[in-house]
This record gives structure tokens, sequence and C-alpha cells, in this order.
């Protein structure tokens, strides 16, 4: 018989905890992503079922990495990144995403700390690219605080709330 470890307790304390997220976690994963405005920013359709989410988190990449931010036990955003293949290896995609109801508290810039920290330290990544629409300020300025610089603009990128929308794609090349 397979011998599972047991589930820390969640944190008891108003201070955010950075972990790795777990299957367990898929609905309030879900939740999040399903909020307006996290569903505006990405490009996530509405009314994502639970199951998919858990079922995403029950196949996490090769040397990628998936985080959760939480706060007595509610999860209250997500990151992850998902490492390329072949002669791309060096690099891997970033996505993020903060509850509506908690942005600017830090919750991104933590996320964000922790994900580059991992990338830098043990995975030996050494570009990280994202794509963030252009009507998003604050993302786009957490993005630059990081180091990411803007390389182009997507025009006509995704579709969402009844039109087209543009994206910046950015990069954080380290520095060896």
């Amino acid at each position: 018989m397979k011998q599972t470890e047991p589930t820390p307790a969640p944190p008891l304390t108003d201070a955010l905890h950075i972990r790795a997220s777990r299957p367990g976690d898929y609905e309030q994963i879900a939740a999040i992503m399903n909020l307006p405005g996290v569903r505006y920013g990405t490009l996530r359709l509405p009314h994502t079922r639970p199951e998919q989410t858990r079922t995403w988190l029950e196949a996490p990449p090769d040397g990628g990495l998936r985080i959760v931010a939480e706060r007595k036990g509610a999860i209250l955003g997500a990151a992850g990144l998902h490492r390329q293949t072949g002669r791309r290896h060096h690099a891997a995609m970033l996505g993020m995403s903060v509850h509506d109801h908690h942005r600017r508290q830090g919750i991104g810039k933590a996320l964000l700390q922790e994900i580059i920290d991992a990338a830098d330290k043990w995975l030996n990544i050494t570009r990280i690219e994202l794509t963030v629409f252009t009507d998003n300020a604050a993302a786009i300025a957490l993005y630059d605080a990081f180091g990411f610089e803007a390389e182009g603009i997507h025009r006509a990128y995704a579709f969402r709330d009844g039109k087209f929308a543009d994206v910046v794609a950015m990069a954080r090349i380290r520095k060896s």
C-alpha cells in the first residue's frame, strides 16, 4: 500500500503563505478563475467547471511549477510556470491570477517573487515570458518592477467582452 504524506493544516494567521498547489485546491482555484476580473484579464472562458481545474492540477507540467497564495486557508491567488521543451528548454511561460477582491494587497508581488526565485535558483530557467492585456496597467507595472521588458504588441490577440483586444508580450531574461 502506498503511504501518503498528511496534508498540512492551512495557516491560521493573517500572514500570506505561498505553497505548491494541490489537486484538492481545485474548487477554490476554479472559483478564482471564474471571477469577472480574473476572466477579463486572462484567456479564460466563462463558466469553467471545477472538474476541468482538477484535471489540470492532477497533471503538473514537467519541469514547471504551480503555486498558490493563501491566507487563513483561503486561496487568494495562483501562479505557474510552463516550461518549454527542446531548444526552448531555458524558457517558461508565466500565468498568474489574483482574486478580484484581494488585489493591490501584495499577493501578485509575493507570487511573482516566488516564481522568479524558483526559476533562477532551482529550475535554471533563464527566460520567463508572458502576455498581458495592454489596458492592464497595474499588472504591467508589477512585471516592469521585476525586470520584465516589453518585446512587442500583438494586435487583436484575443476576443474579450465583445471585441478584439491587444496584448503586450513581455519577458524577463536572467542576467548571468
